[in-house]
């Protein structure tokens, strides 16, 4: 059974996810909702913001927007796959582009997953549950 915002479904404790947007209001949004269902969640808003904060933090899963300063979510992912940690985690790609054409590049950039803004709550917190070692 999928988790539903309706009933939160606590995430195993020490969870981080990072929330990368360049639309601060969306990512506080997403956030907010993560956080709601015990994630430890982070923000950032630039391609740049976005590798500092996976340096830092080390997510296990991160939700990226393809669209940001400094560098695009594509740049972002190809770099974060070139790092140890970049190897492990859950990469999502967050986007208005919804073609199958996109799918492919985000696909093609490292990223697990594409989801097309805006996303279904439930879509997303289903996605965190395949987070290696995380319960069902």
């Amino acid at each position: 059974m999928l988790p539903s915002i309706d009933q939160p479904t606590p995430a195993p404790i020490g969870r981080r996810v990072l929330v990368v947007d360049g639309n601060r209001d969306a990512a506080e949004s997403l956030a907010v909702l993560l956080r709601l269902h015990g994630y430890e969640v982070s923000t950032a808003h630039t391609g740049p913001d976005a590798l500092a904060a996976d340096r830092e933090i080390q997510p296990d899963a991160i939700f990226l927007s393809i669209q940001l300063h400094g560098l695009s979510g594509y740049e972002v992912a190809r770099r974060l796959r070139a790092e140890a940690n970049g190897r492990s985690l859950v990469l999502a790609a967050m986007t208005g582009f919804a073609r199958e054409e996109d799918r492919q590049l985000a696909l093609a950039a490292g990223f697990d997953h594409h989801v097309v803004k805006p996303a279904d709550p439930n879509v997303i917190l289903a996605l965190l549950r395949s987070v290696p070692g995380t319960p069902a």
